[in-house]
């Protein structure tokens, strides 16, 4: 008896593969009139439609012309030559902002800390800049050259104390991983609700829901760590720190997919692409730091899971003191969207006779 159950669930399962495989072939014209096909398909294709007008907007918009706004250089108070020099750059535009620490050793802990992208200090028979590219490739270029420029004729010797690895000069490696590591996991959750369906139906198919995509979550982290790690041979150290980081990255993503969609269905799934994708995305700023994006993408870095994960990644392998905040509102987003998909459960998930 156990044994002809046992292999009547896995003709169901071999059943559920195959047609996920097979082909569907839209109903005769007598079942689906051609009004009633365009009405139909017309609801999707708006949502499709706004969805790509919001992509358009929101990249083009943030990343066409990115312009430097208040990029943080650290300076010691009292360091008279670098405080005047950043007060004559300040006079020409909000390009850099100065922030005052009280020594040396704390302007360096916030280089260290990801805090700012370089300090400035007088020393030997001029100016130093120390940097911080692993940061931002493209702010410390632009501190670098503000500065040089403006330094009427007093030397400006430039270190980088944190550099990119030579495999990744322009530092994108940590975006694009991190936008791997979202899309797979969305990409999961969102399979798993069409497989399965949007709702659960008790709180432990819940619990086992999520633990199956902690496991897909793990091995996109795995595969992710492998490809930057042995395979490309681009970072050789804290890869076990990165596969949690991305371990931690692509379960929030996969979490918040199903926690959407089961409140949301299908409408759910343009929500996930606009705040992961559309908004997510250009607010991480890609190849450029946050500082030289517009206003409103200014601050999405803080808050949206693709830059949180992409500050993760990089905190991670070059600013391990860096990596604790936004390691921190993951786990947020993960609790927040466990709540919301056990309360569909609770809520939606059970037969509407027993919610009586």
């Amino acid at each position: 008896m156990g044994d002809n159950h046992q292999q009547s669930r896995q003709h169901v399962v071999v059943q559920e593969i195959i047609g996920a495989l097979r082909p569907r072939r839209e109903p005769a014209a007598p079942a689906l009139p051609v009004r009633r096909a365009i009405a139909v398909g017309a609801g999707p294709l708006f949502i499709a439609l706004l969805v790509g007008i919001a992509f358009i907007a929101a990249f083009v918009g943030a990343l066409h012309n990115p312009r430097p706004v208040d990029v943080p250089v650290g300076v010691v108070r009292g360091d008279q030559a670098a405080e005047s020099l950043m007060a004559a750059v300040r006079a020409q535009g909000p390009r850099l902002l100065a922030v005052d620490f009280d020594s040396r050793a704390a302007a360096d802990r916030a280089l260290d800390r990801h805090q700012v992208y370089a300090v400035l200090a007088t020393g030997g028979s001029g100016l130093t800049l120390t940097v911080a590219s692993a940061a931002g490739p493209a702010a410390t270029t632009v501190i670098s050259a503000i500065l040089a420029a403006q330094r009427a004729g007093v030397p400006l010797a430039v270190t980088d104390a944190v550099p990119v690895v030579t495999d990744d000069q322009r530092g994108v490696v940590p975006f694009y991983l991190a936008v791997g590591l979202v899309i797979g996991g969305y990409f999961g959750g969102i399979a798993l609700s069409l497989a399965l369906g949007t709702v659960p139906a008790t709180p432990s198919r819940a619990a086992l829901r999520m633990g199956g995509l902690a496991v897909h979550a793990a091995l996109l982290a795995l595969a992710g760590v492998l490809i930057v790690g042995p395979i490309l041979d681009i970072w050789h150290r804290h890869l076990p720190e990165l596969f949690g980081a991305g371990l931690l990255l692509a379960w929030a993503a996969a979490l918040f997919a199903v926690a959407v969609q089961s409140w949301l269905a299908r409408i759910g799934t343009a929500l996930i692409v606009l705040l992961l994708v559309v908004l997510g995305n250009p607010g991480s700023g890609g190849i450029y730091s946050p500082e030289f994006l517009p206003g409103f993408f200014r601050g999405i870095h803080e808050w949206d899971i693709p830059g949180l994960g992409a500050d993760l990644i990089r905190s991670v392998i070059y600013f391990p003191d860096a990596a604790r905040s936004p390691a921190v509102k993951l786990a947020i987003w993960c609790l927040g969207s466990i709540i919301v998909l056990l309360a569909a459960t609770e809520v939606l998930g059970r037969p509407r006779a027993l919610r009586r």
